[in-house]
């Protein structure tokens, strides 16, 4: 295996990495299409290792930013992603041959992967991350790869995300959630155990029964806490389907872990909870079986 060698730093939102492969131009045109066989992220010390491997060469040019969104070019529609700040990794003249279009990483900065829809010989993968941070881009052959560090400069507590149990809830068997460690970034504890729930169960837990049940809200435009109370906001077409298990039943043990926290008010998009006032928790009507 060769040693990776670093090939640029990136670290604002205006700054654009450009990787060129250093190949002849006739003997790029003849090789095969590279064709991208897996995407894996783990944690190192200081930072977080994104892994994209391909099949054949690597891909001619690699472009790396962060953006306020991750734009699907195929469809015009933004890529959903969890995260505080969106990395974009662009590879042209390349196909893909991988498995899951997202993946949620229990890691101090990468919370998401998520690629887009292959479009005119292009990937486009949206990276979501805890917290904006400078990134290195590498590449290595044999086999190849492209390898993307995301430091991750500050430090992280471990907080509890509860998550539907499905094995448990179809047999009618308490407790219906399972809890999960997800680390965040303090002081913002509840804020990130929240982020982190939107984001979902990860692929070993989904094998484990585990998933979010998120009643169409597609995420939270605020939370507050003051005085034992939580409120927070949620966004989407948000409805329970008559369901006896909704997503408030995600979000009030996870926010009532936190010393603070007594009581959960859930809102909806318009604004609206049935028991906005007084010490008590309180659901939008559409959360009602």
């Amino acid at each position: 295996m060769l040693p990776i060698r670093p090939l640029i730093i990136g670290a604002t939102m205006a700054a654009a990495v450009t990787v060129p492969l250093s190949l002849p131009v006739r003997a790029a045109q003849l090789a095969p299409v590279p064709t991208l066989t897996g995407v894996r992220v783990a944690h190192h010390p200081g930072f977080d290792r994104l892994v994209f491997e391909f099949r054949g060469r690597l891909p001619h040019t690699v472009q790396t930013r962060y953006v306020n969104r991750v734009v699907d070019q195929a469809t015009g529609r933004t890529v959903g992603l969890v995260g505080d700040a969106l990395l974009r990794v662009r590879f042209e003249e390349a196909s893909t041959a991988t498995g899951p279009a997202r993946t949620t990483y229990p890691l101090p900065g990468v919370i998401q992967v998520a690629a887009a829809t292959p479009y005119n010989s292009e990937l486009t993968y949206g990276v979501g991350l805890s917290r904006q941070a400078p990134f290195r881009v590498s590449k290595l052959i044999r086999p190849s790869r492209v390898v993307v560090d995301i430091t991750t400069p500050y430090r992280t507590v471990p907080v509890r995300d509860y998550f539907l149990n499905t094995a448990n809830y179809k047999a009618g068997r308490q407790p219906y959630t399972t809890a999960v460690q997800r680390p965040v970034i303090p002081p913002a504890t509840a804020y990130g155990a929240l982020q982190r729930l939107f984001a979902g169960p990860t692929p070993a837990e989904q094998a484990q029964g585990l998933s979010f049940v998120s009643s169409k809200a597609t995420g939270f435009s605020k939370l507050t806490v003051k005085r034992g109370v939580a409120r927070v906001y949620l966004t989407g077409r948000l409805t329970g389907a008559g369901s006896t298990f909704t997503i408030a039943d995600e979000i009030k043990p996870t926010l009532k872990q936190f010393p603070s926290i007594r009581y959960v008010k859930i809102y909806d998009a318009r604004g609206h909870t049935q028991q906005p006032y007084g010490l008590s928790d309180s659901v939008p009507r559409s959360l009602e079986p």
